[in-house]
């Protein structure tokens, strides 16, 4: 009774071989992890170290609290892209007006999450489908990677209502381009290419973060007009409520509802996937409350919207993690660098940060499924593509491009259930009942056989298998004869009804 309200207590008694698995998986996520928040909190529109926050306290609640045992929550893509979509028209990036927003943006998150999976209402996420999923990840990779260009030249980017004009603009000053920071930003995307494709089990977006950021500090990278990520507070974060403005709010809340259930869309597909794997069971409401806690408290340490990642769950996966201690382990790691490594990333250079969000959205990229979903069902495929599209067309707005989406494929599976499929069932001649649009078949008894229908003067081959052909009635379904001969088997049909 008590594992119910304490999920975590199922994890023991833990053994020294579990117990050491996790260890191992945990500090290996956290390589990971500390480069990675910093760069998704740049993607956010906050100063980076706010990502350490966010990489901090939420993954270790929502490991406690939820279901799945190898699930890594923390600052991920999409969920970055859509906090920064939802408060630009409030506030300027990186400013401190935009940072609280953020943080209250994680409260509403968590509080809404938490509301769901306390209801057990989990399934609520079936209404943002597969294919629309698939159609606003591949069009927000897109966007994610793109508004990266300028920190990738050096160059300025304009925050407008067309992101599509944005781009435009960053392209136009490619002229101007800072190359020491293009030189590092390549460096970077080389060192990490490399190291995934030769040496895969090497964390290659920590030697690439360590190896730029040794060659920045050695060749005075800030000093010639380089960004880098400078001064980070040392120690913990701050203790408190998040700031409330009714009226915010107010404006924010449909944007909180679209991150709620895209974050746990996201983070629960994971959960499932890696279940299949692991051979264990997952709970959509209980993985809700994980992550509603992870952010309702991740706000109370300033912390902005966290969800489930893809790729630390991978890697905490592949390094044999066994319960949600990793992400126990993996918190304390990313305590200690707040404590006393926060100095060493001073002259991280934000291009490498750029390159890191890149590399890392492109395998969100995924045409292949929205390719699949117009094969296997065009309605489906239907709502991938506008989401794609009106995504696309409405960033930075990305909760608009959803929003259509989802509508739509509300909207055509409602058309689909008011207009069913119905079948006219006929008596055939073994005595079963069966579709009329499916003609009766001759199971012939040697490997001669033939069809003989005396409605015309035609014969056919008996087919082996069921064939759609012109549609019997209900009368001559039921005289329908067949007989059998040293020969073979026919079939007879007398002339339909006029």
């Amino acid at each position: 009774m008590l594992a119910r309200f304490l999920p975590f207590l199922r994890w023991f008694p833990m053994g020294a071989g579990t117990l050491r698995a996790d260890l191992v998986a945990g500090v290996t996520v956290a390589l990971v992890l500390v480069p990675q928040s910093m760069a998704y909190a740049q993607l956010a529109g906050v100063p980076a170290y706010y990502g350490l926050y966010a990489a901090f306290l939420p993954g270790i609640v929502a490991a406690l609290w939820g279901s799945s045992k190898q699930l890594a929550t923390g600052p991920v893509a999409v969920v970055s892209l859509l906090t920064a979509s939802a408060l630009t028209p409030f506030a300027q990036a990186q400013s401190d007006e935009f940072v609280a927003l953020a943080i209250a943006l994680a409260l509403m998150v968590g509080v809404i999450q938490l509301a769901l999976g306390l209801f057990r209402l989990g399934l609520v996420v079936n209404f943002l489908s597969h294919p629309v999923i698939a159609g606003f990840s591949t069009a927000a990779a897109l966007i994610i990677g793109l508004s990266q260009l300028n920190k990738i030249f050096g160059v300025d980017m304009p925050r407008s209502e067309h992101f599509v004009r944005d781009v435009w603009t960053v392209l136009l000053q490619v002229g101007d381009t800072h190359w020491p920071t293009l030189a590092m930003g390549v460096a970077s995307f080389a060192v990490m290419l490399a190291l995934r494709t030769w040496r895969p089990s090497l964390t290659g977006v920590l030697i690439a973060v360590a190896a730029t950021t040794l060659a920045s500090w050695g060749l005075g990278f800030e000093a010639s007009g380089g960004k880098v990520v400078g001064q980070i507070p040392a120690g913990l974060p701050s203790f408190a409520l998040p700031a409330i403005d009714l009226s915010v709010v107010i404006k924010l809340l449909p944007s909180a509802l679209v991150i709620s259930l895209v974050g746990f869309m996201e983070a629960i597909s994971i959960a499932k996937a890696m279940a299949v794997k692991t051979k264990s069971r997952i709970d959509p409401s209980q993985e809700l409350i994980g992550q509603g806690l992870g952010n309702v408290f991740g706000s109370l340490t300033q912390s902005f919207p966290t969800s489930g990642s893809f790729s630390r769950s991978a890697v905490n996966l592949g390094a044999d993690a066994r319960t949600g201690m990793s992400s126990v382990f993996a918190g304390v790691v990313v305590l200690v660098t707040l404590l006393l490594l926060t100095p060493l990333l001073y002259h991280l250079p934000q291009a490498v940060l750029a390159a890191v969000i890149m590399l890392a959205v492109s395998g969100l990229v995924n045409f292949k499924a929205i390719r699949h979903a117009w094969t296997a069902q065009r309605d489906d495929g239907v709502a991938a593509v506008v989401t794609f599209v009106a995504t696309l067309a409405f960033a930075p707005h990305l909760d608009t491009g959803i929003l259509v989406g989802a509508g739509l494929a509300i909207v055509l599976f409602l058309y689909r259930t008011m207009q069913p499929r119905a079948a006219v069932l006929g008596r055939y001649p073994d005595g079963t009942l069966r579709d009329l649009k499916v003609p009766p078949t001759c199971r012939p008894a040697s490997t001669s056989s033939r069809c003989v229908s005396t409605g015309s003067s035609t014969s056919r081959a008996c087919p082996t298998s069921r064939t759609r052909s012109s549609r019997p009635s209900p009368a001559i379904a039921r005289r329908s004869t067949c007989s059998s001969s040293p020969t073979g088997s026919t079939c007879s049909t007398p002339p339909a009804r006029r």
